[in-house]
Protein backbone atom coordinates (compact mmCIF):
# COMPACT_ATOMS: atom_id res chain seq x y z
CA UNK A 1 0.00 0.00 0.00
CA UNK A 2 0.95 3.46 -0.78
CA UNK A 3 1.85 5.68 2.05
CA UNK A 4 -0.57 8.93 2.15
CA UNK A 5 0.99 12.33 3.91
CA UNK A 6 -1.08 15.19 4.53
CA UNK A 7 -0.13 18.36 2.37
CA UNK A 8 -1.43 21.60 1.32
CA UNK A 9 -2.08 22.41 -2.30
CA UNK A 10 1.15 22.58 -5.11
CA UNK A 11 0.99 26.29 -6.83
CA UNK A 12 -0.70 24.31 -9.62
CA UNK A 13 -3.19 22.80 -8.00
CA UNK A 14 -4.64 26.32 -6.47
CA UNK A 15 -7.82 27.06 -8.99
CA UNK A 16 -8.23 30.77 -9.52
CA UNK A 17 -12.01 31.62 -8.08
CA UNK A 18 -12.44 28.69 -5.93
CA UNK A 19 -13.63 28.62 -2.70
CA UNK A 20 -12.47 26.55 0.37
CA UNK A 21 -14.49 25.34 3.07
CA UNK A 22 -12.21 25.07 5.76
CA UNK A 23 -14.15 22.26 8.88
CA UNK A 24 -14.56 21.85 11.18
CA UNK A 25 -14.75 25.61 13.12
CA UNK A 26 -13.50 26.40 16.33
CA UNK A 27 -15.75 27.35 18.97
CA UNK A 28 -14.08 30.23 20.82
CA UNK A 29 -13.83 30.10 25.00
CA UNK A 30 -12.74 32.66 27.10
CA UNK A 31 -10.08 30.91 28.42
CA UNK A 32 -9.07 31.49 24.19
CA UNK A 33 -8.98 34.81 24.39
CA UNK A 34 -7.72 36.10 27.37
CA UNK A 35 -4.41 33.82 26.69
CA UNK A 36 -4.45 35.02 23.69
CA UNK A 37 -4.57 38.71 24.61
CA UNK A 38 -2.21 38.57 27.72
CA UNK A 39 0.71 36.50 25.72
CA UNK A 40 -0.09 39.30 23.30
CA UNK A 41 0.52 41.84 26.02
CA UNK A 42 -2.76 43.44 24.77
CA UNK A 43 -4.08 45.09 27.86
CA UNK A 44 -6.74 46.11 26.14
CA UNK A 45 -10.08 45.81 28.67
CA UNK A 46 -12.18 45.84 26.19
CA UNK A 47 -10.83 41.73 26.23
CA UNK A 48 -10.21 41.15 29.76
CA UNK A 49 -12.01 42.96 32.15
CA UNK A 50 -15.52 41.87 32.82
CA UNK A 51 -16.77 44.74 35.06
CA UNK A 52 -15.39 47.13 33.05
CA UNK A 53 -16.81 45.48 29.59
CA UNK A 54 -20.54 45.34 31.63
CA UNK A 55 -20.67 49.44 31.59
CA UNK A 56 -19.46 50.37 28.03
CA UNK A 57 -22.49 50.35 25.24
CA UNK A 58 -22.69 49.03 22.10
CA UNK A 59 -22.37 45.31 22.90
CA UNK A 60 -24.61 44.41 25.23
CA UNK A 61 -22.00 44.85 27.82
CA UNK A 62 -19.97 41.78 26.84
CA UNK A 63 -16.20 41.16 26.53
CA UNK A 64 -15.05 41.35 22.88
CA UNK A 65 -12.68 38.37 21.65
CA UNK A 66 -9.39 39.53 19.93
CA UNK A 67 -9.48 40.27 17.01
CA UNK A 68 -6.11 39.09 16.18
CA UNK A 69 -7.40 35.63 17.52
CA UNK A 70 -10.04 35.62 14.91
CA UNK A 71 -7.35 36.58 12.41
CA UNK A 72 -4.86 34.26 13.40
CA UNK A 73 -7.58 31.08 13.65
CA UNK A 74 -9.26 32.21 9.97
CA UNK A 75 -5.88 31.60 8.93
CA UNK A 76 -4.97 28.47 10.83
CA UNK A 77 -8.02 26.85 9.84
CA UNK A 78 -6.93 26.72 6.25
CA UNK A 79 -3.37 25.31 7.04
CA UNK A 80 -4.34 21.80 6.92
CA UNK A 81 -6.12 22.40 3.37
CA UNK A 82 -4.09 25.00 1.60
CA UNK A 83 -0.53 25.52 2.79
CA UNK A 84 0.49 22.32 4.96
CA UNK A 85 4.20 21.61 4.15
CA UNK A 86 3.64 23.53 0.68
CA UNK A 87 4.12 27.05 1.69
CA UNK A 88 7.81 28.77 1.60
CA UNK A 89 6.94 32.09 2.98
CA UNK A 90 3.48 33.88 3.75
CA UNK A 91 4.38 37.56 2.20
CA UNK A 92 1.58 39.85 4.10
CA UNK A 93 -1.95 40.91 4.13
CA UNK A 94 -4.12 44.08 2.79
CA UNK A 95 -7.59 45.02 3.22
CA UNK A 96 -8.11 43.42 6.69
CA UNK A 97 -11.65 43.87 8.31
CA UNK A 98 -13.88 42.73 11.32
CA UNK A 99 -17.27 43.88 10.42
CA UNK A 100 -18.90 42.17 13.43
CA UNK A 101 -17.38 41.11 16.52
CA UNK A 102 -16.74 37.54 17.63
CA UNK A 103 -17.81 36.70 21.81
CA UNK A 104 -17.46 33.92 24.43
CA UNK A 105 -19.05 31.07 23.06
CA UNK A 106 -19.00 32.38 19.12
CA UNK A 107 -17.99 29.37 16.36
CA UNK A 108 -15.48 30.67 13.68
CA UNK A 109 -16.05 29.14 10.18
CA UNK A 110 -13.39 29.44 7.57
CA UNK A 111 -13.35 29.53 3.96
CA UNK A 112 -10.63 30.65 1.27
CA UNK A 113 -11.02 32.30 -2.12
CA UNK A 114 -7.77 31.79 -4.46
CA UNK A 115 -7.81 35.35 -5.85
CA UNK A 116 -4.66 35.30 -8.31
CA UNK A 117 -1.83 33.08 -8.85
CA UNK A 118 1.35 33.58 -11.04
CA UNK A 119 5.18 32.25 -11.06
CA UNK A 120 7.46 33.82 -9.32
CA UNK A 121 10.23 36.07 -11.77
CA UNK A 122 12.79 35.62 -9.52
CA UNK A 123 12.06 32.42 -7.60
CA UNK A 124 12.03 29.45 -9.95
CA UNK A 125 9.71 26.28 -8.83
CA UNK A 126 7.75 28.81 -6.40
CA UNK A 127 4.70 30.87 -6.99
CA UNK A 128 2.54 33.47 -5.71
CA UNK A 129 -1.35 32.79 -4.95
CA UNK A 130 -3.25 36.00 -3.77
CA UNK A 131 -6.08 34.13 -1.06
CA UNK A 132 -8.85 35.99 0.76
CA UNK A 133 -9.37 34.67 3.80
CA UNK A 134 -13.07 34.98 5.43
CA UNK A 135 -14.26 33.86 8.71
CA UNK A 136 -18.13 33.43 9.66
CA UNK A 137 -19.70 33.32 12.96
CA UNK A 138 -22.24 30.15 13.65
CA UNK A 139 -24.46 32.80 11.98
CA UNK A 140 -23.04 33.23 8.75
CA UNK A 141 -22.34 36.69 9.93
CA UNK A 142 -18.79 37.95 8.25
CA UNK A 143 -16.65 38.68 11.32
CA UNK A 144 -13.31 38.54 9.87
CA UNK A 145 -11.85 39.23 6.25
CA UNK A 146 -8.36 39.53 4.98
CA UNK A 147 -6.58 39.33 1.62
CA UNK A 148 -2.70 37.28 1.97
CA UNK A 149 0.17 36.68 -0.62
CA UNK A 150 1.94 33.54 -0.36
CA UNK A 151 4.90 32.06 -1.33
CA UNK A 152 3.83 28.37 -2.36
CA UNK A 153 6.51 25.97 -4.01
CA UNK A 154 5.47 23.80 -7.36
CA UNK A 155 4.85 20.44 -7.52
CA UNK A 156 8.34 19.06 -7.31
CA UNK A 157 6.74 15.80 -9.44
CA UNK A 158 5.66 18.23 -12.39
CA UNK A 159 9.54 20.20 -12.67
CA UNK A 160 12.24 18.54 -15.10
Amino acid sequence: MADIVQRGLWFEEYEEGARYLHRPGRTVTETDDVVFTTLTMNTQPLHLDAHWSSQQPGFGGERLVNSMWTLSTVVGLSVGQLTLGTIVANLGFDEIAFPKPMFHGDTLYAETVCKSKRLSNSRPGQGIVELEHIGRNQHGDIVCKAVRKTLVQCDPEGQS
